[in-house]
C-alpha cells in the first residue's frame, strides 16, 4: 500500500486509492467538479464512530454530521447477559448541538450537546491519545485510546456515484483504558479495544451499505459493500496492512441474528459471524429515513497474507456486522 498522501485532493480532484498511514484533515474544498454551495451543504456527511469491546461488553459510540441536520447514538451491550444494557440516540441542529472535526485522527474534536446529553471524542498530542466521553440517560463513560503505538491506519479516498467523492479512516485494535457505567453497574475498560471509523464525503442523497468490523492486536479487518464499493476493505495481520477484495454478506435480512457468512473475492477472507445481540434502529421521517441493524458478536473462521498462503484461523474475534441504508 502507498503512504498516506498530504491531501484527499490533489489538482483539483479526488486522490483515489487505499493508503496506509495518519492523514491530517479531510478537506473537499479544493474539488473543481463542484455542485454549488447549497448541493454541498445538503450532501456532505461527516462521522465519528468509536467501537470497543471485552470479555463482557461491546459499545458503540457516533456522532454525526448530514449537514442540514446532526444525530448522536451511544449503546452497552452486555455480552454476558446479551442483552442491551444502555441503548440512547437523540437528533439536534448542526454547528449549535454538534460538530465533526474534519481531522480524524490527530486533531479530532467531535462533539454533541443537547437535553441531558453530552459526548465529545478529543485528541491529545502528549500523549497521543483520544479521550471519549459519553453522558447520557442510562450511560456514562469515560476512556482514553492510545494511538501513540497503533499499526498503520487505512486511508481510502474514492467515487461517490449520485454524490462527487468520499474518504475514510479506519484504525485497527487501539488499547482502552476507562471505565462505564450502566443499569448501576461500573465496568472496568482495561483490556478492551477500539477502533475508529472517521469518515467524510459528499455522498448521494440515497446511501446504503453493509460492512464488517473486528479487530485484536493480531487480527482486525474492516469490510464494506455497498455505495463506496470495495475502497475500505483491508486486513490486519500483525500490524501489517493487506488490501482485500470485493466482499460479500451472506445473511437474512428478516432474521439478523442468524449466522452471516462474509468472504472476500480474493479469497484472503473467509469467515463465520455468529451474533449475540444487536442494535437497531428503524425511522422514517418523510424527507429522511434510516434502516439500521448493527449486530454484535464473534468471527470464527481463516484469512490469508496472501493467495495461496498457509491459512490463518480465527476465532471467537469479537465485532460487529451492519445492515444500513439511508435517506439524507
Amino acid at each position: 500500500m502507498n503512504p498516506t498522501p498530504d491531501t484527499v485532493v490533489i489538482q483539483g480532484a479526488p486522490a483515489h486509492g487505499r493508503y496506509a498511514g495518519r492523514i491530517a484533515c479531510i478537506d473537499w474544498a479544493p474539488l473543481q467538479a463542484d455542485r454549488g454551495r447549497l448541493w454541498r451543504w445538503l450532501h456532505h456527511k461527516r462521522w465519528h464512530y468509536v467501537g470497543l469491546g471485552n470479555g463482557q461488553l461491546f459499545i458503540g459510540v457516533a456522532i454525526v454530521d448530514v449537514g442540514w441536520t446532526c444525530t448522536a447514538f451511544a449503546y452497552l451491550f452486555d455480552r454476558r447477559r446479551r442483552s442491551l444494557l444502555a441503548d440512547w440516540s437523540q437528533d439536534g441542529l448542526p454547528r449549535l448541538q454538534a460538530g465533526v472535526s474534519d481531522e480524524p485522527l490527530a486533531g479530532a474534536h467531535s462533539w454533541f450537546r443537547g437535553p441531558g446529553a453530552r459526548l465529545s471524542l478529543v485528541h491529545s498530542a502528549a500523549p497521543d491519545t483520544l479521550a471519549l466521553a459519553v453522558a447520557v440517560r442510562g450511560l456514562h463513560l469515560e476512556a482514553v485510546l492510545d494511538l501513540g503505538s497503533m499499526a498503520p491506519p487505512l486511508l481510502a479516498v474514492g467515487p461517490i456515484e449520485g454524490g462527487l467523492a468520499h474518504a475514510t479512516q479506519k484504525t485497527t485494535a487501539l488499547p482502552v483504558q476507562g471505565w462505564a457505567e450502566a443499569s448501576g453497574e461500573r465496568f472496568d475498560l482495561g483490556g478492551a479495544w477500539a477502533a475508529i471509523d472517521a469518515s467524510n464525503g459528499l455522498l448521494a442523497r440515497e446511501t446504503a451499505w453493509r460492512w464488517a468490523s473486528a479487530h485484536a492486536p493480531d487480527i482486525g479487518f474492516n469490510l464494506q459493500q455497498g455505495y463506496f464499493g470495495g475502497q475500505e476493505n483491508l486486513l490486519w495481520l500483525d500490524g501489517r496492512p493487506i488490501p482485500l477484495g470485493a466482499a460479500s454478506f451472506a445473511f437474512d435480512a428478516a432474521q439478523p441474528l442468524q449466522p452471516w457468512r462474509v468472504q472476500t473475492d480474493d479469497g484472503l477472507l473467509d469467515l463465520v459471524f455468529t451474533p449475540e445481540g444487536a442494535r437497531a434502529q428503524n425511522r422514517d421521517l418523510g424527507i429522511a429515513a434510516s434502516r439500521y441493524v448493527q449486530p454484535i458478536g464473534t468471527f470464527s473462521g481463516s484469512v490469508r497474507a496472501f493467495p495461496g498462503a498457509m491459512p490463518r484461523l480465527v476465532r471467537d474475534l469479537l465485532g460487529v456486522t451492519e445492515d444500513h441504508a439511508s435517506r439524507w
